[in-house]
């Protein structure tokens, strides 16, 4: 066991030891007091290595974080393209149209006629916003029934404003304008099952009704419009008899346009 003069000998070694004043030759003491201040000593060189792991061990974190401060975390941004631009329907066209016209909304009653024709026009756009104008003419060969006889609608141009929203291809629109019609009457020749073509006349009408248009490429757009024609009194002779009549249409017509 260690005695108390060992510990006193021991505490005067390690305060020696700390202060660097002495080594194990120092002390004339037995061989059990050097052996006691070897293991002094290995204990204070113990403690010295742990002090300088220590040390660098918080050097190098010190040193790592300094490096993340200083790294630059920004995201490389992605390469840069040019995204396709909005579809634009601003510009000139011209195109056909075909289709039906009738006295009554039902295209497929007996009183139904073909038309055709062609348009040309021209669109602005702001934003989804698209507005024009646009010129047609078209066949009609419509013919209805009027006191005395029958009066046949010919010819047909019209003038008409168009507004509505791009929607990237897809063009849907609202249309009204004015038109001018050709009447010609007819009546039946007596004795015969035959109409004779009575005198013509030209009348000032209006018009309204809406759309769908949708382009593809090459320039090439397709539509499907309804218009409602209003003919008010009509002046018309037929069979010897004068009358005034309203000769209404709904015409329905499909059509192609070429933009330029």
């Amino acid at each position: 066991m260690i005695q108390s003069s060992d510990l006193a000998f021991l505490m005067e070694a390690d305060d020696a030891l700390s202060a660097g004043k002495a080594g194990p030759a120092d002390f004339g003491r037995p061989a059990q007091h050097r052996m006691l201040v070897s293991l002094v000593m290995e204990l204070h060189m113990s403690l010295i290595k742990r002090k300088i792991f220590s040390v660098g061990v918080l050097t190098l974190m010190a040193c790592g974080a300094s490096a993340a401060d200083l790294a630059d975390h920004s995201v490389p941004s992605a390469p840069s393209y040019d995204a396709p631009g909005t579809f634009s329907w601003a510009g000139a066209y011209a195109g056909l149209h075909g289709g039906v016209a009738a006295s009554k909304f039902n295209p497929f009653n007996n009183g139904r006629a073909p038309a055709v024709g062609a348009q040309v026009g021209y669109n602005f756009q702001a934003g989804s916003g698209v507005f024009g104008a646009e010129l047609e003419g078209s066949y009609l060969n419509n013919e209805v029934r009027v006191p005395g006889g029958n009066v046949e609608s010919r010819f047909r141009g019209g003038a008409k404003a168009k507004a509505g929203l791009g929607l990237d291809r897809t063009f849907v629109y609202g249309t009204a304008g004015v038109t001018t019609t050709e009447f010609e009457g007819r009546r039946l020749v007596s004795g015969s099952d035959k109409r004779k073509s009575g005198p013509d006349s030209w009348k000032q009408g209006y018009l309204f009704g809406g759309g769908v248009e949708h382009a593809f490429s090459g320039g090439v757009s397709a539509k499907i419009e309804y218009n409602y024609v209003i003919n008010n009194a009509v002046p018309t002779t037929s069979g010897g008899i004068s009358s005034k009549s309203d000769l209404n249409d709904n015409v329905i017509e499909a059509g192609l346009n070429f933009r330029f």
